[in-house]
Formats: C-alpha cells, sequence, structure tokens
C-alpha cells in the first residue's frame, strides 16, 4: 500500500494565538488616542494653551507611528519579531511615563511623538506574523479577528478615558497607558513565538533600498495599500477633530464623548461580524464592494449634511459609523493582497503598508488642522480619504496578482477565489 505523503508541518502559532496576539500589539497605537482624546479640551485648559497645540500633540504622535514603522518593519525581517517588539514595546513604556508627569504641553508633544514611536510595532510586527504564518482565506479569517478584537478596545477607551478624567484628571490617563504597557511586554516575553530566522543581511542599507524600492514600484502593493490608506487612515483624522466638534460645537462631556464614540468603533465591529460570517460563504475578496457602498454613503452625508445643517450629534456620527462599518469589509482581504506576494520581506511590507495607513490619517489631520472651522474640516477632508480608498480599490481590481500570490493560491487550493477575474 502506498504510504501517504507528510503532513503538512502546524504553525508555531495557532490562528486564535496570532490572532490575539496580534491584536493587541495593533490596539495599542488606537488604544492610546481614543485614551487620551476626551482629555483634549482639559489639557488645553491645565496648560493654559491653545487648540492647536494639543491637536499637535496628536499629530505628533501619528508622525511618531507613522515613520518608526519604516524602520521597525524591516529591522523586524533581520533581528526577529520578538526582540523588535520588546524593543518598540519598552519605547511606549517609557513615553508614557515621561507623558504621566509632562511639567508642560512642549514636553507632553515630546512625550506624544516617543510614544507613537514605540506603539508602531504593532501594526508592523503583528501583520508580518500573520503572513509569516499563513495566507489568503486563513490569513484573512486572522485579519478579521484583529479586526474584531480591535473595535473592542477602541470603542470603549474613551468611554474609560472620559470616566477617568472626571473623577482622577487627565495624568490618570496615561498611568493607564503605563499598565497597558507593561500588559504588553508580559505578553511579548512570555507568550510571542519567533517566527523568522535572524538574518542580518536584510538590514543592510543596499537590501533595505531593494526592499522599499520594490514594494513602491508594484502597483497590486500601491494601490491595496492606499486603500486601506484611505478606508482607516479617516479614523486617525477624525480622531483629530470630533473631540472639537462633539465638545466645543455640540455641547457634550467628556463621559459623553467617550459614549457617543461608541457609535464610530461600534460600527467598526459590526462591520467585522457581519464580515467573519460572510467570508465563509463569499471570500474575503467578493464582499468588499459593499463595504465601500458604505464608505461612500458614509462620505457622501458628511459632505451634504455638515453644510446644510449645524452640527448635531447624529448629523455628525451618523455618518461616521457608515463610514466605519464600512472600512471592516476592507482590512481583512486588503490587508492580506498588500501582504501575499512578499514573503522575503513581509515586515517591510507590512511596515509601508501601515505608513500609508498612518500617513492618510497624518496628512488628513493636517489638512483639517489648515481650516478655521473643524465642521468645514471633517465635511471635506473625510470624505476626500473616502473617495481615495474608493479609486485605488479600482485601481488594484484592474491589475492581474502578481506571480507568486498565483503560485501561493496554486499551493493553497482551500482559498478563495482570486481578486482579479
Amino acid at each position: 500500500m502506498r504510504p501517504l505523503p507528510p503532513a503538512a508541518p502546524e504553525p508555531l502559532m495557532s490562528e486564535r494565538k496570532v490572532g490575539l496576539i496580534g491584536a493587541l500589539l495593533v490596539a495599542i497605537g488606537p488604544i492610546s488616542m481614543a485614551l487620551f482624546t476626551p482629555a483634549m479640551p482639559e489639557i488645553v485648559r491645565a496648560f493654559g494653551t491653545t487648540d492647536a497645540a494639543v491637536k499637535m500633540t496628536l499629530s505628533l504622535y501619528f508622525a511618531g507611528f507613522a515613520i518608526a514603522q519604516l524602520v521597525c518593519g524591516p529591522l523586524s525581517d533581520g533581528f526577529g519579531r520578538k526582540p523588535i517588539a520588546q524593543a518598540f514595546m519598552v519605547i511606549y513604556l517609557v513615553a508614557s511615563t515621561l507623558a504621566l508627569f509632562a511639567p508642560s504641553i512642549e514636553f507632553l508633544i515630546a512625550a506624544r511623538f516617543l510614544q507613537g514611536v514605540g506603539a508602531a510595532v504593532g501594526v508592523a510586527i503583528s501583520r508580518a506574523i500573520v503572513r509569516d504564518l499563513f495566507t489568503n482565506e486563513r490569513s484573512a479569517r486572522i485579519m478579521n479577528l484583529i479586526g474584531l478584537i480591535l473595535g473592542i478596545g477602541p470603542a470603549f477607551a474613551p468611554t474609560i478615558g472620559g470616566f477617568t478624567m472626571e473623577i482622577f484628571g487627565w495624568h490618570a490617563i496615561f498611568a493607564l497607558m503605563v499598565v497597558f504597557g507593561l500588559v504588553i511586554v508580559g505578553v511579548v516575553h512570555f507568550l510571542l513565538v519567533e517566527t523568522v530566522h535572524r538574518d542580518l543581511s536584510r538590514i543592510r542599507p543596499a537590501a533595505l533600498v531593494r526592499s522599499y524600492g520594490q514594494l513602491l514600484r508594484s502597483g497590486y502593493f500601491m494601490s491595496s495599500g492606499l486603500a486601506l490608506g484611505g478606508a482607516i487612515g479617516a479614523f486617525y483624522t477624525l480622531a483629530v477633530v470630533l473631540p472639537f466638534i462633539l465638545m466645543n460645537r455640540v455641547g457634550l462631556s467628556p463621559t459623553e464623548f467617550g459614549l457617543g464614540m461608541l457609535m464610530q468603533s461600534g460600527a467598526f465591529f459590526l462591520g467585522s461580524l457581519v464580515v467573519r460570517r460572510s467570508m465563509a460563504i463569499y471570500g474575503a475578496y467578493r464582499i468588499m464592494p459593499v463595504g465601500l457602498v458604505f464608505i461612500a454613503a458614509g462620505s457622501l452625508a458628511l459632505a451634504v449634511l455638515l453644510r446644510i445643517h449645524e452640527p448635531t450629534f447624529l448629523t455628525v456620527m451618523g455618518p461616521v459609523a457608515l463610514y466605519a462599518f464600512g472600512a471592516a469589509f476592507i482590512l481583512p482581504a486588503m490587508s492580506t493582497a498588500s501582504l501575499a506576494p512578499f514573503p522575503h520581506i513581509a515586515g517591510a511590507a507590512a511596515a509601508l503598508g501601515g505608513f500609508l495607513q498612518m500617513g492618510g490619517g497624518l496628512v488628513g489631520g493636517l489638512i483639517a488642522g489648515l481650516f478655521p472651522d473643524p465642521v468645514t474640516a471633517i465635511a471635506t477632508v473625510v470624505p476626500g480619504l473616502g473617495l481615495m480608498s474608493l479609486v485605488c480599490w479600482a485601481w488594484w481590481r484592474s491589475l492581474p496578482e502578481p506571480a507568486l500570490a498565483s503560485v501561493v493560491i496554486a499551493r493553497n487550493p482551500e482559498a478563495a477565489t482570486p481578486p482579479a477575474e
């Protein structure tokens, strides 16, 4: 009797374990942002400064987050995922402690920049680990699980931040971040398993230039990355302007603001649940047009309603919820598509993809800051990011799959139908 072929080796970590650890790493960035937003108007008063100065604590956080990803991703290709994750989480922990004791707004801005540098490792490392171990629909399932858990943290973070600030003051928010940093350092040390071999040749300057050059020249990577940059980057832009609209213009208290933000994060979480069920039937790629319809609807509603009506909670957060629901449909497939052809430089690909997302939010936030009225800013910039996501998805859809991605699909017959038909 003919012997059975040897079974494929089991991954170093299960889908669930990778999803949970990945979600924890990814969540630190949005949670550190969402916890802080209810305190922004109070910090203006505490330091006797301006709205623009306090907005810089977010803009510089975004800048540190975006730029550092371009460093930590390739470093993880060379030194390994685990040591780089540990090193950058220690940076986050130190920065959170500095922010806790910040004596001035300038010191706080610098600490927030450093905090963004440390938190950047979450997006780059988690997606690289997924690509190290899984492809196609399995990868999309994990990205969706990360999205589900990611929806829970930021959903409750503004509420927790609002309650914490009203009871204990704004300093206590950074004390929570210190605790969060300690937890993640422990998880990385004790639970994360290394998924790549140490290879310092990957981080030589010439190798880095080649890696990023290959990614930047790939229309398949850039179109999928920019589609995510518009869909997810809008959340970071919203974080800059929503506190000043909902608290200063609509009149919500910090606690009410935190509860109100459940509409955004709750819609994203609900969208992720729908995606999880739908992927099992239709596959991750086929359901993306549904999400794009919701992104378009939310963008159009923001652009029109806020120009013909004075802002209310529902005229602001209703369209935002539509946008967030749609974005959940884009995340799993586009994250997988952007990484699938580049297993040899997964860290660099994950880093550049994360940079495009955070970069979209950073540019959107900076443009929004140029508007004298935050309502006009949100009605212009967020629809612009939605349009970018739609256009880049259409660009991605028109391209043939890279050869390597086709090989991966051929080797995994259980994978979903390829996106380009």
